[in-house]
């Protein structure tokens, strides 16, 4: 609200003279580093221009009184350099979204979209290099928690305790987002407390992990697919799919429609699990490898290589990577348990790869880091390094996306 406490008319020149409202006070405040950021990102074209610049990687703070993605610069050798943090322009929650995927590019890595879980929206921007130019924030139903992306469109996880479901948008050539109307879907159960959402490769398909175990709902641990119609909408009621193991987290896809689906096991001591399913056309999910363990506690994220031989895992009880090896026929080994150790109290959380394939990196939720790791040919893995500062320390950053 503004208040007006002058105004002086001379020669045609009318003075206003203004006393901003608190609330006012602040929005402009924001607004003008927002300007701030928007000039030093504008201005650091060299940053992303730099022989040193193979390419970039992005992780979210998640803060509850402002949002940021913190940028570091990706060398040839996969090393990184941290360069600064820019505004989502909404708020995190303070503590981990629990889920995979907070934060991802678009195909082409040419936009970046982050969640806002606590101002219930969604930040986009046009990405250059190393340089994020803010594009828009667009509302996302109650508490967005992951993204999930599939050509021109985008849909969202919704994790409120009010009602767990998905959303959709459309995706611009420009990479704005417009939402599809009446899109909401609620999964097969009210208390799933879901953690990833993800398209299959085809982008027919879309399958929601259950963290929670409903006894009164067969199967009890579950896997909801929606089908996706050539409208974009998705089904109005999904495919409740069995879930090998205990608490089902998160889920990578393979191009041949096969997939890795990490098992928690209510982060009981040293159970922690992996299984493998084929995605068929209606829906269901066929076992390929249950529960191939791995001997750590609490997986929670998942990726699979883009050659399709290798998936690595986070364990955030642990403090550890697993690696597994895959066939082509989709059968799951477990190659190394403790394939690296991050530290008791290093909390690793998302995992991302950078776009040639090469490079793996882990955010360390503990200790507010990033790692960087070089994946051999034989799927070991070869420390490259942890950066550290501004990502908050033991205090709910959540999302990383690398190109």
């Amino acid at each position: 609200m503004l208040k007006i406490t002058t105004l002086a008319l001379a020669a045609g020149l009318v003075i206003a003279a203004l006393t901003p409202g608190p609330v006012f006070a602040q929005a402009t405040a924001a607004a003008q580093e927002d300007e701030r950021e928007d000039e030093q990102d504008a201005s650091s074209k060299q940053d992303a221009l730099s022989n040193n610049s193979a390419g970039a990687v992005f992780a979210m703070t998640n803060e509850t009184d402002r949002n940021r993605i913190v940028v570091y610069r990706r060398a040839n050798d996969g090393t990184l350099t941290l360069l600064r943090s820019v505004r989502t322009r909404g708020l995190g929650i303070g503590v981990d979204t629990d889920t995979q995927g907070p934060l991802v590019l678009s195909r082409g890595n040419r936009f970046l979209y982050a969640v806002n879980p606590g101002s219930d929206n969604i930040s986009v921007f046009k990405v250059n290099g190393t340089r994020l130019k803010f594009l828009q924030i667009v509302d996302a139903g109650d508490q967005p928690l992951a993204l999930t992306l599939s050509r021109n469109l985008l849909y969202v996880l919704n994790g409120s305790v009010a009602g767990n479901g998905i959303t959709g948008f459309r995706v611009s050539r420009d990479g704005t987002l417009t939402p599809l109307p009446d899109s909401f879907r609620a999964l097969s159960s009210p208390i799933a407390v879901p953690g990833n959402i993800q398209f299959s490769p085809d982008g027919k398909v879309i399958l929601v992990t259950h963290k929670t175990t409903n006894v009164l709902l067969p199967p009890q641990d579950a896997i909801d697919a929606f089908a996706i119609g050539n409208d974009g909408y998705a089904g109005a009621v999904p495919l409740r799919n069995a879930s090998f193991g205990l608490r089902p987290f998160s889920l990578a896809f393979r191009e041949d429609g096969k997939l890795v689906v990490v098992e928690a096991f209510n982060a009981a001591p040293d159970l922690s699990a992996a299984s493998s399913y084929q995605l068929n056309a209606d829906g269901t999910l066929d076992v390929i490898s249950g529960s191939v363990a791995n001997g750590q506690t609490d997986v929670c994220w998942v990726v699979i290589t883009n050659d399709g031989r290798y998936a690595f895992v986070a364990n955030f009880g642990s403090g550890t990577i697993s690696s597994y090896r895959l066939t082509a026929s989709g059968a799951l080994t477990l190659l190394n348990g403790s394939a690296a150790f991050l530290g008791d109290m290093s909390q690793p959380v998302d995992l991302s790869l950078s776009r040639n394939g090469r490079f793996l990196y882990q955010l360390l939720r503990g200790t507010g880091a990033v790692a960087a790791f070089r994946i051999e040919n034989n799927g070991s893995l070869t420390d490259l390094g942890v950066v550290e500062g501004v990502l908050p320390v033991a205090d709910g950053a959540s999302g990383l996306a690398a190109y």
